[in-house]
């Protein structure tokens, strides 16, 4: 049996067992066979037999044909409910920003001008490398497109100028760049609320399991104080722990140099897109003081890039990966939200309080952050680790903390979608990149992302001391 037929039994197998599995006391059976449907859509993300979005679509059709949700007319409306959800069009938004950036080449000459003017020593490029990711991360919503789409193709060559390759030489400067690039795209994709699409879809759970809106100030103000010393010392963490043998780099300087007179002077299609990401960067810090919607204002930037020509309008309807994306958190949306609906969340609540009351509220919060964190290593897609977990979490959340103990809390689960993406090659997006470059070996790798795991793990619960 080939390893495409078991992916594609896997979830079929999870949705027979828990079907056929009488409901638990307090859950009615539409309530169950739902859960029977979600968890077989999980198994479905994590194994991937067919694409991640065809997965979450299928699960919210079954649902609505066998009418788990109410009549013909409220199926449809829940099932369809996620395509009118703000937060997707935001994500769907943001990855025309992505788009933007790369189309005009303005991506890359941020990458080339950091290590122009940083990068005369191998600390230097780490931190040439790890700037040029913060400089992007507000406005390109997937760490893949960020890190493996647009740093990557930079960063990878510049090991071989110093004759360093997988083969030959890997620590010499390979290795080094390859960790800090995607150690600081993690802490980065946790920094701001639009570097991660699983950041706003697990803002959108808060919202309907808790009902505070997250907003990107809010966010910002908890998890910029913890990820900038963060941030500031993984080059030089890692400079340390995992020290490249080529100490310094005069070759990288000019190389980029060089790289950046092929590019050319700065057009004016490049000073557009900085321009419009700064208005929208500053509409999203201040959206109340502007009475603004952050999707609005993502909307609206993205229609004055299409009528600019920084981007055209057959770019947007092309996009594959941004449609993708729209259909697949659109479908997890509704999904997650069909838990609450169906009294899921609430039965999950009542049954843990029982258990969990006992504990001190720091402990109880301590020991979320921490299982939420780990629990990690079971996931190779985030946005999987977010359907299956938030929506649990929060429930036991709403139940056993104060209003003033669950806004801090909440940001800081959602905040550690990105730090925990360091944990193993296959933890978030971009890892299998940098991974397959070959310069870091499997074990390497495992014993590094331990290392850093803990060191980012410490910060969210410090941040738990702090804030809650």
């Amino acid at each position: 049996m080939s390893s495409q037929t078991i992916k594609l039994i896997l979830p079929v197998a999870v949705l027979l067992i828990f079907w056929f599995i009488p409901a638990p006391e307090g859950l009615s059976a539409n309530a169950w066979h739902f859960m029977a449907i979600f968890f077989a859509v999980v198994v479905g993300l994590i194994v991937e037999p067919v694409p991640a979005a065809l997965v979450g679509f299928t699960g919210v059709s079954l649902v609505a044909a066998l009418g788990l949700i109410g009549n013909s007319k409220e199926s449809i409306t829940w099932a369809l409910s996620g395509f009118s959800n703000s937060v997707i069009w935001l994500i769907f938004a943001a990855f025309m920003f992505a788009l933007g950036y790369k189309k005009t080449g303005l991506g890359k000459r941020v990458s080339l001008v950091m290590i122009k003017y940083m990068g005369k020593s191998s600390l230097g490029l780490g931190y040439a490398v790890a700037f040029s990711d913060l400089v992007l991360s507000p406005f390109m919503p997937s760490n893949t497109a960020r890190s493996a789409g647009t740093i990557y193709p930079v960063a990878s060559n510049i090991p071989l100028i110093f004759d360093s390759t997988p083969e030959h030489e890997p620590r010499k400067l390979g290795a080094y760049i390859s960790w800090v690039a995607i150690a600081t795209t993690c802490v980065t994709s946790s920094m701001f609320l639009t570097a991660l699409a699983p950041n706003l879809l697990a803002v959108d759970l808060i919202n309907k399991g808790t009902g505070h809106m997250i907003s990107w100030g809010a966010w910002a103000s908890i998890m910029l104080p913890l990820m900038i010393p963060l941030f500031l010392l993984t080059p030089w963490l890692v400079y340390v722990v995992y020290p490249p043998t080529q100490k310094t780099s005069p070759e990288a300087p000019a190389w980029a140099a060089e790289e950046l007179k092929k590019l050319g002077g700065i057009t004016s299609k490049e000073l557009l897109m900085a321009g419009l990401a700064v208005v929208a960067l500053a509409l999203w810090i201040f959206s109340k003081n502007f009475g603004i919607d952050s999707t609005t204002t993502a909307i609206s930037i993205v229609s004055i890039m299409v009528l600019a020509n920084v981007i055209t309008w057959d770019d947007v309807i092309s996009n594959k990966a941004a449609f993708n994306v729209l259909i697949w958190f659109a479908s997890l949306v509704a999904m997650a939200a069909g838990l609450k609906k169906v009294g899921v969340l609430d039965w999950i609540g009542s049954s843990t309080e029982v258990y969990l009351s006992g504990m001190s509220p720091t402990m109880l919060i301590l020991s979320m952050l921490f299982l939420f964190f780990v629990l990690h290593y079971f996931f190779a897609s985030t946005t999987a680790h977010t359907t299956a977990l938030m929506p649990i979490f929060l429930a036991i959340a709403v139940k056993l903390m104060t209003p003033e103990q669950l806004i801090p809390f909440s940001i800081l689960l959602a905040g550690s979608l990105g730090v925990m993406g360091i944990i193993t090659p296959y933890a978030t997006g971009p890892s299998p990149i940098w991974y397959g470059a070959g310069y870091i070996s499997q074990g390497r790798w495992w014993a590094l992302g331990a290392i850093f795991g803990a060191l980012y793990l410490a910060a969210i619960i410090i941040g738990a001391l702090i804030f809650i």
